[in-house]
């Protein structure tokens, strides 16, 4: 058993993906032609993205969660977090925690994407 992907439930796919192009740097993997169901290139494990109207046609009652509550989040790692950070912003990111060194050794930082997804932008933990 390996972990595939993840897939975050949005409004719109197309848009999404062209956010975390640009925010990120990331690149587009795959868009189907319905615009329902797309992913990034991120290594083994990808991260994809599901239309909320699609999921809800195959009744899967999907919900886009509360961007105030956040239920998880998910991480990307860099040398350059202040830089991430950034681009992440001119993008469109909101910003929730400023580039932070945590006292376990490692650099973190905090955004919602356009969706309100909390993703956090970090350096390895130093251990």
């Amino acid at each position: 058993m390996k972990f595939r992907y993840a897939i975050m439930y949005v409004e719109n796919v197309e848009q999404t993906l062209a956010f975390y192009e640009q925010a990120f740097g990331l690149e587009r993997a795959f868009l189907h032609a319905s615009g329902d169901y797309g992913e990034l290139n991120t290594g083994d494990t990808k991260l994809s993205f599901s239309s909320l109207e699609l999921m809800t046609s195959l009744g899967k009652h999907p919900s886009s969660g509360n961007p105030y509550s956040p239920n998880f989040e998910i991480a990307f790692e860099t040398d350059n977090v202040a830089g991430n950070l950034a681009n992440a912003l001119k993008a469109g990111a909101e910003l929730v925690q400023d580039a932070e060194e945590m006292p376990w050794g490692q650099t973190t930082a905090y955004v919602r994407d356009l969706n309100g997804y909390l993703v956090e932008i970090c350096t390895t933990v130093n251990s």
